[in-house]
């Protein structure tokens, strides 16, 4: 047995990710391509549609408002037409929610958080199942967070979305076997970046303390006492399509550094 020909991903996979032309989303698109997959995005930001077609002329990006039911169904329309069909779905688009006491927090704020956080989920979930029946690598990723296993004060509307994300993943798992289409959710950790970086900035302010101060208290919480690259995320979602992860799904797999609270 060639262990190491069962870690390489599986060839000509065709990939669609939500709130892929930046951040943890855009990582993973990238990897996808290194790998010779047929990668299609989609984003709420046109600036960065706009980017990531410059950057990745070989894939198709578009415009999309995942908390809009014809939007998601016209990047639908779109996969069907330029991909003839779907292997994996990356579901990752979401935002970061309010930072505040609960009674502080809008409904406004609240709602849409659940809305694009989760409710998303579902609209692309609804509309990959028809096309990833008819694939030999069907597989969905459900992007949560550590954040879906931690309580997390001051933010819970985002906790609650990546809680329920991983309460999906699993109830799609157990409908979705028997059609022989493999589900599992990312928990990312602390992931380096810009967003990592307004979240900590917003904590500093609520608790009044400097943000270097916020950064250690973060780093603190890790038992490796680092963040994570969105690199990991990506390397563990290629895992996820080869040989090696046939059998795995059902599952919510920490890519965290063993994020110990929130």
């Amino acid at each position: 047995m060639n262990v190491l020909k069962r870690l390489t991903p599986y060839s000509g996979l065709k990939v669609l990710i939500s709130g892929g032309a930046s951040g943890i989303g855009e990582v993973i698109a990238a990897a996808y391509l290194e790998i010779g997959a047929k990668v299609h995005v989609c984003d709420v930001s046109e600036r960065a549609v706009s980017a990531f077609r410059e950057r990745y002329p070989e894939a198709l990006a578009t415009q999309a408002d995942v908390s809009n039911s014809a939007e998601v169904k016209r990047v639908f329309d779109m996969q069907r037409e330029w991909a003839n069909g779907l292997d994996v779905l990356i579901n990752n688009a979401g935002i970061a929610g309010p930072t505040g006491g609960i009674d502080r927090i809008s409904d406004t704020e609240w709602e849409q958080t659940i809305d694009i956080n989760l409710n998303a989920q579902y609209r692309f979930a609804h509309h990959a199942v028809p096309l990833l029946v008819e694939s030999e690598h069907a597989h969905i990723i459900h992007i949560s967070s550590v954040a879906g296993r931690l309580g997390y004060a001051w933010r819970t509307p985002y906790a609650a979305t990546k809680w329920a994300i991983v309460g999906l993943m699993k109830s799609l798992a157990a409908e979705l076997g028997e059609r022989d289409i493999r589900v599992n959710a990312l928990l990312p950790g602390i992931v380096e970046g810009p967003r990592q970086d307004r979240v900590i900035s917003d904590r500093a302010k609520q608790l009044g303390i400097s943000e270097s101060e916020m950064l250690q208290k973060t780093l603190n919480k890790i038992s490796l006492r680092r963040m994570v690259p969105p690199e990991d995320v990506a390397a563990m979602a290629l895992f996820l399509c080869s040989p090696a992860a046939h059998n795995v799904t059902g599952q919510a797999i920490s890519i965290d550094g063993n994020v110990e609270y929130l």
